[in-house]
């Protein structure tokens, strides 16, 4: 790791910031063999259209974490093989018969919380998303898997909930803490356990037999790394994305009246975006200012391509800044500015705004997550108020590599609305 590695891996948002502006659309990284960061919009368009002929290395900080074989970076037919047997549940039709297990979770979440009672916005929301996606990958959460995603919870937070601590893992423990034995062999329990539960759990379609991904059901560490993976990757950044928009609602009243007057029109528990085109801009805005990521997947060469104004070669990494594609003045108007009517009947091409990645290794759980935080907000602002205690704690900071607000942010329950 070079200098300029470092400087980025040490102060990632400072680092990104001070590039925002500079006529030049990438950062060189490294040398041999050529790494670089990019946000130029052709390029960007011309990874995406060639996916198919790149090569997808790993996160060398997340790979520890997830293991080997994570769905998240393993490439060609495996990859295909994964995307074939989760892509259908996650999208369309079959999406929708999970929106009752969702909204479910998410009131019951709402439930617990009293007038008078304070929280800590994104640790609220991580438990909200990681119970949805717990019961989408495991089945009904019974003490045994409380249990487990209370250690789950326990072990992400030791490796991410500190950016010091995350930074002292990573460049003097020798990576990030791997979750222990005993974790893993319970949340493999968990997902054995669920086969044949109905809907289908996300594990019991890893495990089908017939399907094609049947070697998982005798590759443990294989199923573990694919089980770990999901959870984390469908709750973090849902979670960070759902704590963003609150608390841009929150700091906002009269788009919050305008919000809720359009949820008080549809009386739809789980409305679609068509039904919803603020909500679902306002989401989209806290997206654009707050990717659940501040970088997408690596793309590597296969061989020698011609792109910004010069030729690199074989072997050459190139990775997508989203938080920068999404900050560039001629692709947003005053683009640190929040303002949902950006996202009013207007759709910005892939190239410039792509929270969930794109090309073939667009996130899977994409329409899962807009699903899930038009679900969350609507539940909440139809059935509190709220107000932020310390809105100056609304920064952003990374998670490792989420955009989640401070941890120090805090909003107080002041009323329940009838």
């Amino acid at each position: 790791m070079n200098s300029t590695e470092l400087r980025m891996a040490l102060r990632t948002l400072p680092f990104l910031d001070a590039h925002r502006t500079t006529p030049a659309r990438h950062i060189r990284l490294a040398d041999d063999p050529p790494k670089l960061l990019v946000w130029d919009p052709e390029t960007i368009a011309w990874m995406f259209g060639a996916d198919g002929e790149l090569d997808h290395p790993g996160s060398r900080s997340l790979l520890p974490l997830f293991g080997t074989q994570s769905l998240l970076w393993v490439d060609g037919p495996r990859h295909t093989a994964y995307r074939t047997v989760l892509g259908p549940p996650l999208r369309g039709r079959r999406l929708a018969t999970y929106a009752p297990l969702i909204s479910g979770t998410v009131h019951e979440s709402v439930d617990a919380l009293r007038v008078g009672q304070t929280v800590a916005l994104a640790d609220w929301t991580r438990h909200v998303a990681l119970r949805v996606i717990a019961r989408l990958v495991l089945g009904d959460l019974d003490e045994r898997a409380d249990a487990a995603l209370r250690d789950f919870t326990s072990w992400i937070d030791d490796a991410l909930g500190s950016r010091p601590r995350t930074l002292a893992h990573r460049f003097l423990r020798g990576g990030l803490p791997r979750s222990g034995a005993d974790l893993d062999e319970r949340l493999v329990t968990l997902a054995r356990s669920g086969r044949t539960r109905r809907p289908a759990t996300l594990a019991s379609l890893l495990l089908d037999a017939d399907g094609p991904l049947a070697d998982l059901g005798t590759a443990e560490g294989d199923l573990r790394d694919q089980l770990v993976s999901l959870l984390f990757a469908g709750h973090e950044t849902t979670a960070s994305a759902a704590a963003w928009t609150l608390y841009r609602l929150a700091r906002d009243e009269q788009l919050r009246r305008d919000v809720l007057a359009e949820l008080d029109a549809t009386t739809d528990e789980t409305p679609s975006a068509s039904a919803v085109p603020l909500l679902t801009a306002v989401i989209s805005e806290a997206l654009r200012l707050a990717p659940p990521v501040t970088v997408a997947e690596n793309r590597r060469l296969r061989c020698p391509a011609t792109l910004l104004g010069r030729t690199f070669p074989r072997g050459t990494t190139l990775t997508t800044s989203i938080y920068l594609a999404h900050r560039q003045d001629d692709g947003f108007a005053d683009p640190l500015r929040f303002d949902p009517g950006r996202f009013l009947g207007r759709k910005p091409p892939p190239s410039r705004y792509l929270p969930f990645g794109g090309g073939t290794r667009r996130c899977l759980g994409s329409q899962l997550a807009m699903l899930e935080l038009r679900i969350i907000v609507s539940a909440v602002l139809r059935r509190l108020r709220w107000r932020l205690v310390n809105p100056a704690a609304g920064r952003l900071q990374l998670r490792g590599h989420a955009m989640a607000p401070s941890s120090r942010l805090r909003v107080r329950v002041t009323a329940c609305r009838a």
